[in-house]
């Protein structure tokens, strides 16, 4: 049976999509079948593993209204072993359009549970907000993983993440877990980032990935040619912290790297 991680942090720009696409890229790689659903209205992993968002015509939006299957909405992608459900601009309206429907909490759960039997590894992007589709996300995941920069307002918000995560839990998705908080944009040359670093594993200590993000030139570059890091440049420092994710990811998971 698959596992469905949600990438959440309501905090934009903290590497959420980046960490999507090149985790998912990174399990491929390791030989797991690895599904990424966009559920971001930005559209930003979608174009990020090459596809033209303005040719999307099925996707999350359908996936979430119930009117495709989810197999009808799945897309291959040029990375080994990674299949994507894209999004487009058109997701924005979802919030709107199932605010009156029942069990819109569970929209996503319902969609992709029949999933789990072809994939290893399910990961939904989420938007940089606490709205509808991020609830549809962690209520459908078995765990989550939360990016948090390693820059000065690094911990704002993430009290309301965490109390958010709890409620879901209460009400709505008792079995979720937290897999684990990543450390993004890390510079060593920075005494902030070391704070920050000493900071998060000080409170949260277990619940920190070993590895941490550093930051690269070659990382921001590669979604402009809509490619992951690894298939950009495999031997640049991205690719490394990546894949080293990933072999952690699946350590944690007790597969056999």
């Amino acid at each position: 049976m698959g596992k469905i991680i949600a990438i959440a942090n309501q905090k934009g720009g903290v590497g959420k999509t980046t960490t999507t696409v090149n985790l998912a890229a990174s399990l491929g790689v390791l030989e797991k079948k690895v599904l990424l659903i966009d559920a971001d209205p930005q559209a930003n992993a979608t174009s990020g593993l090459g596809i033209n968002v303005d040719e999307i015509q099925i996707g999350t939006y359908q996936l979430l209204e119930h009117t495709k299957v989810a197999g009808e909405t799945i897309i291959k992608t040029s990375s080994p072993n990674v299949d994507l459900i894209p999004a487009h601009i058109d997701l924005v309206a979802i919030e709107i359009e199932l605010v009156d429907k029942d069990e819109r909490e569970y929209m996503m759960k319902q969609a992709i549970g029949d999933l789990r039997a072809i994939y290893d590894y399910i990961l939904i992007d989420c938007a940089p907000s606490l709205g509808l589709l991020t609830l549809n996300a962690l209520t459908a995941a078995d765990s989550v993983i939360i990016p948090i920069q390693c820059e000065y307002f690094a911990l704002e918000g993430l009290g309301k993440l965490l109390n958010t995560i709890k409620s879901i839990q209460r009400i709505h998705n008792p079995e979720l877990d937290i897999e684990g908080m990543l450390l993004t944009m890390y510079d060593s040359r920075l005494r902030l980032s070391n704070q920050v670093v000493e900071e998060v594993r000080k409170h949260f200590s277990d619940m920190v990935f070993d590895t941490i993000i550093q930051r690269n030139v070659r990382l921001g570059e590669a979604p402009s040619y809509g490619e992951s890091i690894i298939k950009y440049d495999a031997s640049s420092k991205g690719a490394t912290n990546y894949l080293n994710m990933a072999n952690e990811l699946l350590k944690k998971n007790r597969e056999k790297v």
